[in-house]
């Protein structure tokens, strides 16, 4: 294949994210009416032949290497599979994240405290791994993690909401932030908006439906947020909204108005005590309470995106409602004698059928003049593999009744300047998931819309031009070869667009994006060369805001700067690498970093996951040599995926491991435990072997190994349609191997039949190991077999198991770690627990916010602790200080 194809295979659209408080989406997909699962339309390069049963398990994907495919069929299956994990065999019951959170802080806590490692620049165009696998030179610029949200007010104020890590401020117009809503047992922001009186309303639980998303807490108000954090004290109205997700807060009438994963609902906004009301639930008995709350489809069915109210008559509302994939509720509503209506006709060119109507944002202008609105449509989404966005209107009366006109579709802005043909895609590919729309608020027919890319039109839909376009990659200006390159591709913003405002500094007015790769800002009349690109995006991303979404970290010697290399795979912003004397980190893989192995001995050792097992591998951290070529002799990372990675038959993040005591010898988990004994001097594929087969149908979901001797767990099927998990015991020579009878299947005392994410084995007896269960206990779970308990351990090699988790709270929990002096460290949904030897009680380690750590590692002389956070980036405890 050629050097760009091969580039390109390691760059996603997108992929996945969090914070704490509960997965909106039951595991697997809801049915559709012709029975097959609701979920994106083939989207994945490495999924484009998915094929699913109607349980979503079995399914065939074609190689990755043949690259053919797009993105969205591989952002949902990453979506289903991070849920899953958490809440198969069943349906996790609200209020499961609050009532950990509020348990995790009756526990007593270690000494020492937590130290930032990533808190300074990404630099995801560091020309030092400008390799031919990293994203280096596409224009984003310094990255942190996603953003779902933004406001800014026209004194310079910026506030941005991320989707794992909490809201920040900026007093500067952008840059030096400062996080403002740690207190809260929900780091998850769904909306963010500033009313009339200068407050800022925050809508926790992010609304994206991707496979890292949180339920949020509710929604909190601040009076003075120039200078105040956001506390529980904060938190309007009741309980109503815990366990929701929120995807608009809108003002109008005294009231604000949500749109959740349960409805529409309102409250005062002068009167902040007292319940929420609920307006309007298409399908009430699917909520929480009601007849069919239990159905493996409830989540889906009371789904609401917007509220567009009407200026000249607050009390005429039009709701968009729905569910992405479509269903026979979806569609707009309004009040008709007292009741909610769904809109039949009159509406012009946006649609009225259902089927056209999935995901929506309104926008209104300042002067009342105009409405905009985005829809995305499943009839698109279910059977146009270019785009699922229906188009962009406007409603020149300024009611939101319209009539409206459509103003674009994916064509027209396909060919106004777009990135995505250059790479095989068309605007609006992922619109379910990729959306936001504002206007200037002194020009009504100057407007931004955002999906994979920025656009903009100043004529009220005339003409538009992509003035934040995917990458640079693909333009005239850009070249492999710095040589070649003409020097004039400008910085572009990174994609996926999730939040924007437009806000003033120092008399200028700037829109601010945010997306999956953090907070971008220019001029709102900027500057465009002559293909309508902006030549003036700025990154706020300076380090100081850390919401880099971490899978994994990896930790080795410098041999080159002192000190050690820190390392990990992070949601859609590659894989960062902070050597020993930098003061900006780089990135030498692009696209999604799924899980990390990094030699202890020699930090530039490296392997990376990509995702469903493409694991890439570099003996010099990726730095590039000058000599841009494909030759294998010169190249400086190799493609070593073992062979499940092309039948697909690999988890999106799956496991990889090398041993304890072997660093050579390395684990990797799909179908097939696959062992190769060359550790980082690997150069192809082939020289994995399998070692073991779970059968058809079952995957790995961790994977450990200590003096030859091999743990295995796998799931198959995965989703709450017929969950079921086991453990395979071997050796890794082939040797040995057989399943482990793990009897009762949730009885009290035996490993609960959930998701098994997580071993640890004791580095002085490979016969003593720990076994980190996720997903919530029985008492939160319907489904067979939940069971109890978090976390077991066995003596005798994995064949009994006996339930250790006492007092830990009940919250997944996703890896383990044995310390020196023999305490177990456990990472949780929640932050991090400790055991220390010969105790039978847990104690919380340090104070973290409500984040979700997914991996620990040891440094490499095993005094430090490492925590890879889904959404805080990567921080480290002294392991002396646990205990």
């Amino acid at each position: 294949m050629s050097s760009l194809t091969r580039r390109r295979r390691w760059l996603t659209i997108c992929a996945i994210t969090a914070s704490a408080a509960l997965v909106s989406l039951p595991a697997g997909a809801a049915p559709g009416r012709d029975g097959t699962p609701f979920g994106a339309r083939a989207l994945a390069r490495l999924a484009a032949e998915r094929t699913h049963s109607a349980g979503g398990d079995t399914h065939k994907v074609k190689a990755a290497d043949e690259d053919d495919g797009n993105e969205a069929d591989e952002i949902a299956e990453g979506a289903d599979q991070y849920a899953e994990a958490r809440t198969s065999p069943g349906i996790v019951a609200p209020g499961a994240y609050g009532a950990a959170w509020n348990s995790l802080g009756d526990l007593s806590g270690t000494g020492g405290r937590w130290h930032h490692v990533t808190g300074l620049p990404y630099d995801s165009d560091d020309p030092r791994y400008r390799d031919i696998d990293s994203n280096s030179s596409g224009g984003a610029g310094r990255v942190t993690g996603r953003m779902a949200a933004m406001a800014a007010d026209d004194d310079g104020y910026v506030y941005a909401g991320s989707a794992g890590g909490g809201v920040w401020r900026s007093r500067t117009g952008g840059g030096h932030w400062q996080p403002i809503s740690d207190r809260l047992s929900s780091q998850s922001t769904g909306a963010l908006a500033l009313d009339g009186a200068g407050r800022l309303w925050l809508g926790t639980g992010e609304a994206t439906t991707n496979a890292d998303a949180y339920l949020g807490s509710g929604v909190y108000v601040l009076s003075r947020p120039h200078d105040g954090t956001f506390s529980g004290r904060s938190r309007v109205g009741g309980d109503e909204l815990e366990s929701t997700t929120i995807h608009e807060l809108r003002f109008g009438g005294g009231k604000v108005w949500a749109a959740t994963s349960e409805g529409v609902w309102s409250h005062s906004t002068k009167r902040l005590t007292g319940p929420w009301k609920l307006e309007f639930a298409p399908n009430p008995d699917y909520l929480p309470g009601g007849s069919q709350a239990k159905d493996p489809s409830a989540a889906y069915k009371n789904i609401a995106n917007d509220i567009a109210v009407d200026p000249k008559d607050p009390a005429k509302v039009v709701l968009a409602v729905g569910w992405r994939s479509g269903d026979d509720y979806n569609g707009f509503y309004t009040k008709v004698n007292g009741a909610w209506t769904r809109i039949t006709s009159g509406l012009g060119d946006l649609p009225a059928d259902p089927d056209d109507v999935g995901n929506v944002t309104f926008a209104r202008s300042a002067d009342g003049s105009r409405y905009y609105a985005i829809d995305q449509s499943p009839e698109q989404l279910n059977t146009n593999p270019d785009s699922g966005l229906e188009g962009i209107y406007v409603s020149k009366s300024g009611s939101p009744t319209g009539p409206w006109t459509k103003i674009a579709d994916y064509k027209g802005l396909a060919a106004d300047g777009s990135a995505l043909t250059t790479s095989g895609y068309m605007p609006g590919v992922q619109a379910w998931y990729n959306q936001f729309l504002t206007v200037d608020p002194s020009d009504p027919e100057h407007v931004y819309a955002g999906l994979e890319e920025v656009y903009e039109t100043k004529d009220g839909g005339t003409s538009w031009s992509t003035v934040g376009p995917y990458w640079n990659f693909g333009f005239s200006c850009w070249s492999i070869d710095p040589a070649e390159q003409t020097g004039d591709c400008h910085q572009t913003t990174h994609s996926d667009q999730h939040g924007v405002a437009i806000g003033r500094r120092h008399g200028r007015s700037y829109v601010y994006v945010g997306n999956d790769g953090g907070v971008y800002r220019r001029p709102v009349h900027g500057s465009q060369d002559s293909s309508g690109h902006a030549t003036d995006w700025t990154s706020l991303n300076d380090g100081t805001i850390d919401t880099l979404q971490y899978y994994s970290v990896g930790i080795g010697r410098d041999l080159t700067h002192g000190g050690v290399s820190v390392t990990g795979g992070l949601q859609d912003n590659g894989q960062s690498v902070l050597r020993g004397d930098d003061k900006v980190m780089g990135s030498n893989f692009g696209g999604d970093g799924g899980d990390t192995l990094t030699d202890p001995a020699d930090g530039c050792d490296i392997a990376e996951e990509y995702v469903y097992l493409a694991v890439q591998v570099t003996q010099n951290c990726a730095v590039n040599d000058g000599g841009w070529t494909t030759d294998p002799s010169k190249v400086t990372s190799y493609n070593v995926a073992p062979a499940d990675n092309a039948t697909g038959e690999a988890r999106f993040i799956a496991p990889l491991a090398a041993d304890q005591k072997n660093s050579a010898t390395w684990i990797a988990g799909g179908r097939h435990v696959w062992v190769q004994t060359h550790g980082y001097a690997i150069r192809s594929g082939s020289e994995w072997t399998s070692v073991h087969d779970f059968g058809a149908g079952r995957t790995a979901t961790a994977v450990a190994a200590s003096g030859g001797k091999v743990y295995a767990a796998w799931c198959g099927p995965c989703n709450n349609q017929g969950f079921a998990r086991g453990i395979a015991v071997g050796n890794a020579d082939g040797t040995g191997w057989h399943d482990i009878a793990l009897p009762g299947g949730g009885a009290d005392g035996t490993v609960p039949n959930r998701y098994l994410s997580g071993f640890a084995v004791d580095p002085k007896n490979a016969d003593h190991v720990y076994l980190a269960v996720n997903g919530f206990s029985r008492h939160w779970t319907e489904g067979p077999g939940a069971g109890v308990g978090h976390v077991f351990e066995s003596r005798d090699g994995g064949t009994t198991w006996k339930d250790i988790s006492a007092n830990l709270p009940d919250v997944p929990t996703n890896s383990a770690v044995v310390t020196p002096n023999g305490g177990l460290a456990v990472a949780t949904d929640l932050g991090v627990v400790y055991r220390a030897p010969g105790r039978t009680t847990w104690q919380r380690v340090g104070r973290l916010p409500a984040v979700a750590v997914l991996q620990l590692k040891l440094s490499p002389d095993g005094g430090t602790l490492y925590a890879a956070t889904h959404g805080r980036g990567i921080y480290t405890f002294e392991v002396r200080d646990c205990g």
